[in-house]
């Protein structure tokens, strides 16, 4: 039958084999998770095989936009799925023989991934096989030499046929043309293989026949049959009647793969009872033996030793037969076989494999607990526990696994994620096989974090001094506060701000700026601190994010004071730097208060404490100046050698860096009695208290003025003859004030910061009244004595006082 009347007769078929398998393998897609189809070997390239989209229920029409692939686990891409039908046809013409070698069953195994959502679907096709190839023998001839003596129904092992195709479409049968002195008989393998052997059904007679041609046709079970023949030629040879004996008529060896090269399986043993040349044997493999096995092992032909000739992989032949023929050297030698069963154990020799399927990566930072974010399949080819695998990852990751189907694994986000703790992760897959020892393979990934604006910008204090010196010039830096915002990008980028808030009806604004992309803060304008001396008020920091975060520190400016003023002199008051003038009795005693000067400074108390010096003395034994209070006193009494009229110049200077100062020029006149008080310290008129009747004064003082001259005479003979006591009461002086405790001079220094008792004193100094601050014992209160200025002693003590009390 010609090869097209066999492909005329296959085409028939062929649409009901796909029709057939088709409707079984919808059947079993309900039952299973991996979708069977069905179709024979050879199709036309472009020939339909199902409908995917149908059959795993896709909209066709998102097939484009969920990126739909196929993964075709073979060295070839087969087929293809038509994305706008969703139709899986036949890329390229597919030979069961060629794909699947020594298989019974041919598998085709895809897989179509989907995205948007991530789906995988596991698709196996089956190849059926179609009588498309002839048996075949390996030799062309076969040769056989035999014995004349040898016994009727003796065996002689032919070479099989070998058709690639399976089934029903292997080789169904032998026959042998008309033969009377051979037969055959045809027998079945373990794999379901068919050979023969040649049986001699009658003694041979060399004399009579010493060659035979025999003709051995095998034929498949194909529709057409096909057939393929060889030839056998039998040579008679003359009597070596005893043929060689194995030990055993079959071996079953059991071999651990990977087994070194070069070492024994096992050493067979035959032997013949003929002597000499008839009994030496020599060990072959039969034609039954297949070209791999021979490959594997080496046979010595000398002593039977069977050894390992090349690298033995459980995964790729687990059992191998073999048939050992024993030949001995006659010249009709004669044979005799064993069959050798190699079973191979397996050992764990192969690594687990890891296979990431889908993987997305970055992902921002909030994703949800449990999303998806790869997908990956393991695999191992060793068997039993020695395939078995387990799969893990670090516990200290915020990932895990979940299984989804068989050898299919799902990463999953397992706690919340934060980029600014680990922008990215290196998450390795371990997965290792329960084999003995255990072996194992690892695949690592990274998964980048995008940022969410999820962190507040924060200030490294919550609360800012910031000491600024006055005087300061506008636009001054004064501070750079810089807040952090771990966040990326726009969610990083800072504005900064200050809150408005108004003090005496001026803006914060207005005093100060900030830079908003820096945080430096600068003065608007110059600060006095006699006028201001502190600032409170907020700088806000936001970020640029949606939504934008912000947060708020306290800024507390305090203003620094400069030694900027000069000390003010308001006693002795005089106008416009004017020289003062004073006069004093001649007979004042020593110690006695001549003058006090006293200065004031609106500066700071630091630079506000004053210290008085002389600048120029007319006669230094004369006069002492304290310090501190300023106050003048005599450091003797006045001879007659003094000069009646002396000039002091006293600067009063602050405690300042560099100090500042002013001062003040006295000029004492000596008169013989005390006319004046203390209140004719300073050149300002003074008011004094006249009658209402200028005559009745008149009068008075004509009519007394020999009482007044006898009065003048003894009081000026008393003064000379006592000496006056501090402790008491202070001399007939100008410039005494009595005070009501012990009856001392009162402390008369001004606190130089206090504009109120500046302004005070000049007021009353300016109505002729002397202004005294006295401290009260035990208690934070100052009485102020306003006493009124008068022109003798008498009317200084009697007078009354009007009397000002302040609460500190």
């Amino acid at each position: 039958m010609t090869h097209s009347e066999i492909e005329g007769m296959e085409a028939q078929p062929r649409m009901k084999y796909i029709a057939t398998f088709v409707l079984v393998s919808a059947v079993v897609y309900t039952a299973s998770s991996v979708t069977h189809y069905s179709i024979p070997e050879e199709m036309e390239v472009g020939s339909v095989v199902a409908n995917l989209a149908a059959d795993l229920g896709i909209d066709v029409q998102t097939l484009g936009r969920r990126k739909l692939r196929l993964d075709i686990l073979a060295n070839k891409k087969y087929l293809d799925v038509n994305k706008d039908t969703g139709e899986l046809f036949i890329l390229e013409r597919i030979d069961r023989e060629y794909l699947c070698i020594s298989k019974t069953v041919c598998y085709l195994k895809m897989e179509v991934i989907l995205e948007n959502p991530v789906r995988i679907f596991n698709i196996e096709l089956e190849i059926m096989d179609i009588n498309d190839n002839a048996p075949y023998f390996r030799r062309d001839t076969i040769h056989l030499d035999v014995s004349e003596s040898t016994s009727v129904g003796e065996r002689f092992s032919l070479s099989n046929a070998v058709d690639p195709d399976i089934g029903s479409n292997s080789i169904k049968g032998y026959y042998l043309s008309e033969s009377a002195n051979f037969d055959i008989e045809v027998q079945t393998g373990r794999d379901g293989s068919k050979f023969a052997d040649l049986i001699l059904k009658k003694s041979l007679d060399r004399e009579e026949q010493a060659l035979h041609n025999l003709i051995l046709t095998a034929v498949d079970g194909g529709v057409p049959a096909r057939s393929g023949t060889a030839s056998i030629i039998v040579r008679v040879l003359d009597t070596n009647d005893n043929t060689p004996q194995f030990d055993k008529d079959s071996y079953t060896i059991n071999l651990t793969e990977n087994a070194p090269i070069g070492s024994l399986v096992v050493k067979l043993n035959a032997t013949d009872k003929d002597e000499g040349s008839n009994s030496e044997i020599i060990y072959s493999y039969s034609l039954y033996t297949s070209e791999k096995t021979q490959q594997t092992f080496s046979l010595n032909p000398d002593n039977g030793e069977i050894r390992v000739k090349e690298m033995i992989n459980y995964e790729d032949f687990r059992i191998y037969d073999m048939e050992i023929i024993a030949t001995d050297k006659a010249v009709n030698s004669l044979s005799g076989k064993c069959k050798v069963k190699i079973l191979v154990a397996d050992m764990n020799d192969n690594h687990p494999e890891i296979s990431i399927k889908s993987l997305s990566s970055p992902v921002k930072e909030d994703i949800p607990v449990n999303t998806v974010i790869a997908v990956v399949s393991v695999s191992d080819k060793d068997s039993g526990e020695n395939g078995q695998v387990d799969i893990n990852i670090s516990d200290h990751l915020p990932f895990a696994l979940k299984e989804s189907s068989d050898n299919y694994y799902e990463l999953i986000v397992s706690k919340p994620l934060d980029r600014e703790k680990m922008p990215e992760y290196d998450i390795t897959i371990t997965v290792t096989d329960r084999g003995n020892p255990p072996l194992s393979d690892n695949e690592t990934i990274t998964v980048e974090l995008l940022d969410v604006n999820d962190n507040v910008p924060q200030f490294p204090q919550t609360f800012y001094t910031i000491p600024v010196m006055e005087n300061n010039p506008p636009g001054a830096l004064l501070s750079s506060l810089t807040a952090i915002d771990p966040d990326l990008h726009e969610n990083q980028y800072l504005v900064y701000f200050i809150i408005e808030k108004e003090i005496v009806n001026t803006s914060m604004s207005m005093l100060f700026s900030i830079n908003p992309e820096n945080g430096n803060l600068y003065a608007l304008k110059t600060f006095d601190y006699e006028i201001e001396k502190e600032f409170l008020f907020h700088i806000e920091a936001r970020d640029s994010g949606v939504p934008p975060l912000s947060s708020n520190v306290t800024v507390h400016i305090i203003i620094m004071d400069q030694n900027d003023n000069t000390p003010v002199i308001v006693s002795p008051w005089r106008a416009h730097g004017s020289v003062v003038e004073e006069k004093i009795p001649r007979s004042t005693d020593k110690g006695t208060l001549i003058a006090k000067v006293i200065a004031i400074d609106s500066d700071s108390v630091h630079n506000s404490r004053i210290t008085y010096q002389f600048l120029q003395n007319t006669d230094a034994t004369l006069f002492s100046l304290d310090q501190y209070n300023g106050e003048i006193r005599t450091m003797r009494m006045f001879s007659y050698r003094d000069s009646r009229h002396q000039r002091l110049v006293v600067i009063a200077k602050d405690n300042g860096e560099p100090a500042l100062s002013a001062t003040v020029t006295i000029k004492l006149s000596t008169v013989e009695t005390a006319l004046k008080t203390y209140a004719d310290m300073t050149e300002v008129p003074l008011e004094y208290d006249i009658f209402s009747d200028l005559n009745l004064y008149l009068v008075i003082g004509l009519g007394s003025v020999s009482f007044l001259l006898l009065i003048t005479i003894l009081v000026t003979i008393v003064l000379k003859c006592q000496k006056p006591k501090p402790s008491k009461a202070a001399p007939p002086s100008r410039n005494s004030v009595i005070s009501e405790r012990n009856s001392t001079i009162a402390d008369s220094t001004l606190v130089s910061n206090d504009a109120y008792w500046y302004s005070l004193f000049l007021a009353e100094t300016r109505k002729g009244k002397l202004v005294v601050r006295q401290p009260v014992p035990k208690g934070s209160r100052y009485i102020v004595s306003s006493i009124p200025r008068s022109t003798g002693l008498t009317e200084t003590s009697d007078s009354a006082a009007s009397t000002l009390q302040y609460s500190k």
